[in-house]
């Protein structure tokens, strides 16, 4: 006797092989599709030597820097003190292919226009 009112063992197996084949179409569609991507915001703060560095020249150089997974944001100067003003430059990075420390070296090589000190805040 059965209580729940199947009798066609036929009709459970057809069930069966309908319920497989869409778990395994829904398994091949979900591989298809890319993972997550992380990302993080930056903003950073790029020192010049003195008052008479040209900022302009300064964010050109900045900006000039390409790579995989870097995209560049808006800009300004910021007023330090004495005259002087560094650059707070945006950009988004993708975590596993740009890194901090990659800007920072790649930013540092501009000597006749950054000091030494570039800073970051990073977020998203």
């Amino acid at each position: 006797i059965d209580l729940f009112g199947s009798d066609d063992e036929e009709e459970d197996q057809e069930a069966a092989k309908v319920r497989e084949e869409r778990l395994r179409q829904y398994a091949e569609k979900k591989a298809k599709k890319p993972g997550l991507i992380a990302k993080s915001s930056i903003l950073l703060d790029v020192k010049p030597w003195d008052d008479e560095t040209d900022m302009a020249k300064m964010e050109e150089c900045v900006r000039s820097i390409h790579m995989d997974g870097l995209v560049w944001g808006a800009s300004k100067l910021v007023p330090v003190g004495y005259g002087i003003k560094k650059l707070q430059i945006q950009c988004v990075v993708e975590d596993e292919k740009v890194g901090t420390d990659i800007l920072e070296e790649e930013i540092t090589k501009f000597e006749d226009y950054v000091s030494l000190g570039v800073g970051c805040g990073k977020g998203l």
